[in-house]
């Protein structure tokens, strides 16, 4: 059975091409669920108008996919909490020159 921090590790392989940072730091990944074989990911993208939206989902299930023992993966492609620029670490957020958390939010 595949393990959560193998799985999130290849996560980080999936970047988004417009804004070169992977799918975790951009805080883009909302849960991983491995239920045996089935490993589901509950993802979201910055815009329900994404226009990597055809390319993300695939690119999740390939490279998850690969990964020893996974026998499905399942995307679950969700809108509600919607992405906002506080759900990137730290490092994605210098990296497209965000303020610091606490700055941003007014804390």
């Amino acid at each position: 059975m595949p393990d959560r921090n193998t799985i999130e590790k290849a996560l980080h392989r999936i970047y988004d091409p417009e804004l070169g940072l992977d799918i975790v730091e951009l805080g883009l990944v909302y849960g991983i669920e491995i239920d045996g074989g089935t490993v589901t990911i509950r993802m979201t993208l910055t815009t329900r108008g994404c226009p990597l939206h055809d390319a993300m989902v695939p690119a999740v299930e390939q490279v998850i996919g690969q990964i020893e023992g996974v026998e499905r993966v399942v995307v679950d492609l969700v809108w509600d909490p919607p992405w906002t620029p506080d759900r990137m670490s730290p490092l994605a957020a210098a990296a497209l020159g965000f303020a610091p958390r606490a700055t941003r939010a007014g804390r």
